[in-house]
């Protein structure tokens, strides 16, 4: 059976998140991590969402079939918050193709650090766009929706009616893009308005031939709960103007 309901959900607040947010106020070129991206953990902002995403989960595990979450840490530690002891029953299927979208030269820096250090890439998104600006050494949106496009096609063949993805900011945007589906500028015009909040849950459905979003960026859970709300857009580098 194809899949014909997907939870898309953004991981909690990282530490990641933190430091750049924190970067980008003090006006510093580079974004203070010691570690790879794939290793940053959750802020204990994150952990409290992830929980609190687990109560929005009790009333929902019974339906979902398979969880697929990418391979970097902050967004395991969030499936595994949620899920809590019923980790273990769990279908749960890390891949790769979920992954944040690659930064290349421009990984760690903050919008003034991208100006500042390589004026030449500012230039290049200005003229290519930022759904087509590839920075040296990493990927462009349009290079995620390539991955994005893969995994789809394979996940039709292993799930089954209703699944959930945890993963970033930037693949529940693409998903949307491939899913609704929507055109170049629809996609730049919805991101430049709307923000995949830490920990929030996107809801699309099949209907027929095509894909029904139904609810986007849902953080009802987090405030019944009481944990924060956080906004935290990703890279300045695909970011709105």
């Amino acid at each position: 059976m194809a899949v014909n309901e997907l939870w898309l959900v953004r991981h909690g607040e990282s530490l990641g998140n933190e430091a750049a947010t924190r970067a980008e106020h003090e006006g510093l070129e580079r974004i203070p991590l010691d570690v790879r991206d794939a290793d940053v953990e959750l802020s204990p902002t994150g952990v409290e969402q992830a929980q609190a995403l687990g109560t929005w989960l009790a009333g929902h595990r019974s339906a979902i079939d398979v969880f697929w979450v990418s391979p970097y840490l902050r967004a395991r530690q969030t499936l595994a918050g949620a899920l809590g002891e019923g980790a273990g029953s769990a279908r749960v299927i890390v891949d790769e193709r979920l992954r944040d979208r690659e930064l290349g030269i421009l990984d760690l820096l903050t919008a003034h650090g991208v100006a500042r250090l390589h004026p030449e890439e500012a230039e290049r998104r200005r003229q290519l766009g930022k759904f087509y600006h590839r920075p040296p050494g990493g990927e462009s949106w349009a290079d995620v929706a390539l991955r994005l496009r893969s995994f789809l096609r394979d996940a039709a063949d292993v799930s089954e009616g209703t699944a959930m993805v945890v993963a970033h900011d930037a693949i529940v945007m693409l998903f949307l893009y491939l899913m609704v589906p929507m055109e170049e500028a629809e996609l730049l015009d919805f991101a430049a308005a709307n923000t995949v909040l830490n920990a929030s849950v996107t809801h699309v459905v099949r209907r027929g031939v095509g894909w029904e979003l139904v609810d986007f960026s849902v953080v009802d859970h987090l405030v019944r709960e009481g944990a924060d709300v956080t906004v935290h857009p990703g890279h300045p580098d695909v970011q709105p103007e």
